[in-house]
């Protein structure tokens, strides 16, 4: 077993299995997060190489309601994964957020910047991170943003679903953020598990966001354009559009240290949206 990764279906794991078919992926039916001795075993049964943690409890809403859930599998679930890694002497590549921060200010913000999450997804994906560092294990952190793909639930899906029967929509303005092509953080994932497995000393907490930011309305524009669809967006502040979960002003993250530990540049997320969009089926008209 060279490598084990946990999730199957997500957008991230879906993308790692078509990069790395000798993989394991596993699923909830085979490693459930919110069983964390169960995805500890997994490690110790299977002896993989490294292991990548692609799953998560993502819905940001919902969290509101059900923090000691979306705690139990974005913290406790992660630490038993380090543990079991510590143990075998394995690194754990673990994918985290923005929502760590409070996206206060314009300025990208760096890895050693304050953290201060805004809602209870960011605590509990905030908590992980605290915890797999306390176990000693080798691991890459590594903080991504506006994760999109062909594959579950993304904006770009749901862009292209209202369009289908509106011609005009109105569209947060004053987030920004990096779109971060699933299929990219993939590839980073990979190239970061050989490289920490070959160099435990690269160990810490690294940022993976596309480029150029962008805000949600600026992406829904570019969504259409490289779509053929002719949808007006206007833009309108976040106060205008209230979500139980707050959302951070800004997304940006500084990927400086990520590019010269592991060679990864900023993927352009222009660049990805023709293949994405012929994956899914929209043929721009």
């Amino acid at each position: 077993m060279s490598l084990l990764v946990f999730g199957q279906t997500g957008q991230v794991a879906t993308e790692i299995a078509r990069r790395a078919p000798h993989a394991l992926c596993l699923g909830r039916d085979k490693a459930d997060l919110a069983d964390p001795d169960a995805c500890a075993f997994a490690i110790e049964r299977h002896a993989p190489r490294a292991v990548i943690n692609a799953a998560a409890y993502t819905a940001v809403d919902r969290a509101e309601d059900e923090e000691p859930q979306a705690t139990r599998i974005n913290a406790d679930a992660p630490a038993a994964m380090a543990r079991a890694c510590a143990t075998l002497g394995i690194p754990l590549i673990h994918i985290s957020t923005d929502y760590v921060f409070d996206g206060s200010g314009n300025a990208p913000r760096a890895v050693k910047a304050p953290t201060a999450p805004l809602n209870a997804y960011g605590r509990s994906k905030l908590a992980g991170e605290a915890a797999i560092r306390a176990t000693g294990a080798a691991h890459a952190i590594l903080r991504t943003s506006w994760v999109f793909s062909a594959h579950g639930s993304n904006f770009l899906k749901t862009m292209l679903r209202v369009s289908d029967t509106r011609d005009a929509l109105s569209i947060v303005n004053d987030q920004i953020g990096g779109p971060t092509p699933a299929g990219d953080i993939a590839e980073a994932c990979l190239t970061v598990a050989n490289r920490l497995t070959a160099e435990p000393t690269l160990t810490g907490t690294y940022h993976f966001s596309g480029a150029p930011d962008v805000s949600w309305q600026g992406f829904a524009e570019a969504i259409f354009a490289a779509a053929g669809r002719h949808v007006t967006v206007t833009g309108i502040p976040t106060a205008d559009y209230p979500t139980p979960a707050a959302r951070p002003l800004n997304s940006r993250l500084d990927c400086r240290t990520t590019e010269t530990a592991f060679g990864l540049t900023r993927p352009d997320w222009r660049a990805a949206l023709p293949d994405i969009l012929n994956e899914i089926g929209v043929t721009p008209t």
